[in-house]
């Protein structure tokens, strides 16, 4: 697999990148963790729960802890892992991401059946390491089952053929950032992956339009302008009417009136793949900034915490991590480990030869992600 052209970083072009990489991996995250405990309640219990305006900051959700995320974050983490690691192995001339981001869910895998990490694994690096990845967070059975064995689904053959679910797509933000990549090779790398755990075109094309997005927004594009970049490539793509569909309502309803629950569940109120995405869109497109985004995201009848993930990764991938609220992240769970490995990925795409190229090696840096 080709990446296309290769970028060629000045010290600002890199700081912008890092802050972008930031950015998306930690705004997905407070939106899942926002969304989590009102996920699977209807708008009129949310309000409820939480007073007239629904949910405006972090509440008590998996054990009773603010800022617990789901298994939508565990995934993007080991999404990003995957996509290290490839880049490391290309040196040996083994070249297929698909195949070192399935590994990677199959070491996301682990996480949910055992008590914790496996030291005898050399091979499996730090991320598989933090204790704190080792919990269930109401992963869903399309991934449970997906990724419950070694054989990788493929476009010819994938897991659960009829799965449409957002599950494929809530991880899918990481391919957007390889800004290297030409578009048509980050949505055929996000369509492959979606294909390891759903076997519905709908739901292979909402995940590989989701990294578009955040492709074009990563190299500097506006949103709007993002949107019609996805549109042109998907156009004519068998299965790609209902997710273009999906796309052109999110943009129709920013004309529509004052932004709120009405509008968003008209998007849509499940959890199949093109309607969170448009729901993510919506609200990526009409918060004022992200804190508004991400709470119209999360206060509705459908899958808040997707919605809410979809939403905080555009949105930060946009505008990067200074503009994040810092009390969110301040109680973000785990986020010492997404600023590590959002780091890692910068430094990887920016300077991955001097890291690990045949001529130097950096110390450690095949001991965090190994070859084998």
């Amino acid at each position: 697999m080709s990446t296309g052209t290769t970028a060629v970083w000045g010290r600002v072009q890199q700081q912008d990148f890092r802050s972008r990489v930031r950015g998306a991996l930690l705004g997905g995250a407070i939106g899942d963790a926002l969304g989590a405990p009102v996920t699977g309640l209807s708008l009129e219990e949310v309000r409820a729960l939480y007073g007239d305006e629904g949910l405006t900051g972090f509440a008590a959700a998996d054990g009773g802890r603010r800022g617990a995320v789901t298994a939508v974050t565990q995934l993007t983490l080991f999404t990003v892992d995957g996509l290290i690691r490839a880049q490391v192995r290309r040196d040996t001339g083994a070249w297929h991401p698909p195949t070192d981001v399935h590994r990677a869910h199959l070491r996301w895998a682990a996480t949910q059946s055992a008590w914790g990490p496996d030291e005898r694994r050399e091979d499996n690096g730090w991320l598989a390491g933090e204790e704190w990845l080792y919990a269930r967070r109401a992963p869903t059975k399309e991934c449970l089952a997906g990724f419950g064995d070694a054989t990788m689904g493929t476009l010819a053959a994938p897991k659960n053929p009829s799965a449409r679910d957002s599950a494929a797509l809530t991880r899918s933000a990481p391919f957007g950032l390889l800004v290297g990549w030409e578009p048509q090779l980050v949505l055929q790398l996000a369509v492959e992956c979606a294909a390891h755990t759903h076997g519905h075109a709908t739901a292979q094309l909402a995940a590989g339009a989701f990294a578009l997005l955040v492709h074009a927004l990563a190299r500097g594009e506006t949103l709007d302008g993002s949107v019609q970049h996805a549109l042109a490539l998907l156009a004519g793509r068998p299965g790609g009417e209902q997710v273009c569909d999906a796309l052109r309502q999110a943009l129709g309803s920013v004309r529509q009136g004052i932004p709120g629950p009405a509008l968003i569940e008209a998007l849509g109120d499940t959890d199949s793949a093109e309607e969170v995405l448009a729901v993510g869109l919506y609200c990526a497109l009409v918060g004022e900034d992200v804190q508004h985004g991400l709470r119209l995201a999360v206060n509705h009848s459908g899958p808040s915490a997707a919605t809410g993930a979809v939403c905080g990764a555009l949105l930060g991938a946009l505008h990067g991590e200074t503009a994040l609220p810092p009390g969110w992240l301040a109680e973000l769970e785990g986020r010492p480990t997404v600023l590590e490995l959002a780091d890692d990925f910068a430094m990887e795409m920016t300077q991955g030869p001097a890291l690990h190229s045949p001529a130097a090696a950096a110390p450690g840096w095949l001991a965090r992600y190994p070859r084998a």
